[in-house]
């Protein structure tokens, strides 16, 4: 028993050298300060004549003094800098990072009604798109998202303005923007978006980061119509959690991946709390690393959502401290998933995919 004890203080004091003379050590993949991140958020109050907002429903919510921490900003530095605080303290964290050069950091359109309206009391979050090309303009390792939600009256002049501004993909969280991907209706915007060669980014799973969802809109099954439409499509967190028709979301994407040619998947959000298990089984799939991208979706990755010791089972106890000891938010989740055994090839893919700036 004392020698088991020994042997572990022993593997943490490594851990605890190893994290202070070299924060990622072995954890490093290798590849140098080249990472683009694929899956970044920001959120604004309308403070700095930003434009964004976010509603009374989504601002009562529980969740909603977490994410402004978990963001690094307090309401008085909106308001007395303007929202646009958090985008410079992004910039400075991930020029901090040893491993992300550059972040895509994503609008978000809002709830739009069927008749092109947009409907402010239904929409929980609001970044523009004016707002984050201004913004990303400003910084090198910072790209522009842009969104655009296919139900307004003008969304194909709007997918043009923003390709013309400089955006690499289009967001959207379905489930929160009343957005059917298999809406027939959608089909110019999706020959649209084939023809100005713009990839979609879109939540696939349950989603459980806002006050309400209609999970059935993230169904992975309903991007068949704009994969079929030549659209390249990213399917964040490769539609891990929940189920539809009885089966679950992993299950019904697994063979869209390997069918598709167009079709990726984000790595975001997948060491989470509530997604224990699904970054190893997916690396264990025939024909799904392969089209695997690197995301974080910060800012959610704080504790207790996400902690390297959830893990132990599939990395080692020194892994976990090492990377525990790890202060920068983006290097820490590259280090864990390294230590899951994520490839140099899935980190550098989204440079590849997106062209990068």
């Amino acid at each position: 028993m004392k020698k088991i004890i020994l042997l572990l203080l022993l593997v943490l004091y490594s851990g605890f050298m190893l994290s202070r003379e070299n924060p990622m050590g072995s954890l490093n993949p290798g590849v140098g300060k080249n990472i683009v991140d694929v899956h970044v958020h920001i959120a604004g109050l309308g403070y700095g004549e930003s434009g964004c907002f976010i509603n009374e429903e989504m601002q009562n919510n529980i969740r909603f003094p977490f994410y402004m921490w978990a963001m690094g900003v307090t309401e008085n530095e909106l308001k007395n800098q303007g929202d646009q605080v958090l985008v410079r303290k992004l910039s400075e964290q991930i020029a901090q990072s040893e491993t992300i050069k550059q972040a895509v950091i994503l609008a978000m359109d809002g709830y739009v009604d069927q008749d092109g309206t947009l409907n402010r009391k239904e929409t929980q979050i609001f970044v523009p798109n004016d707002y984050v090309a201004s913004q990303t303009a400003l910084y090198d390792n910072l790209l522009f998202g842009a969104s655009v939600n296919p139900n307004r009256k003008d969304a194909l002049l709007r997918l043009q303005q923003v390709k013309e501004k400089g955006a690499l993909l289009i967001k959207w969280i379905p489930s929160i923007m009343n957005i059917d991907p298999s809406n027939p209706a959608y089909i110019p915007f999706y020959q649209m978006m084939a023809k100005l060669n713009i990839p979609l980014l879109t939540h696939t799973g349950m989603e459980k980061s806002f006050a309400n969802a209609r999970d059935e809109l993230a169904d992975p099954v309903r991007l068949k119509l704009p994969l079929e439409q030549g659209v390249t499509v990213i399917a964040a967190h490769i539609a891990t959690t929940g189920e539809n028709e009885g089966q679950d979301n992993f299950e019904r994407i697994l063979p869209m991946i390997r069918k598709y040619p167009n079709l990726y998947v984000d790595i975001s959000s997948l060491t989470q709390l509530n997604k224990l298990g699904y970054l190893a089984r997916s690396l264990k799939e025939e024909g799904i690393k392969e089209k695997m991208i690197y995301g974080s979706d910060w800012p959610l990755q704080f504790f207790p959502l996400i902690s390297p010791w959830y893990h132990i089972n599939h990395i080692t106890i020194k892994d976990a401290y090492v990377i525990g000891g790890i202060k920068n938010q983006w290097d820490r989740d590259v280090a864990l998933k390294t230590a899951f055994g994520v490839s140099d090839e899935v980190f550098l893919r989204t440079r590849l995919l997106l062209k990068e700036r």
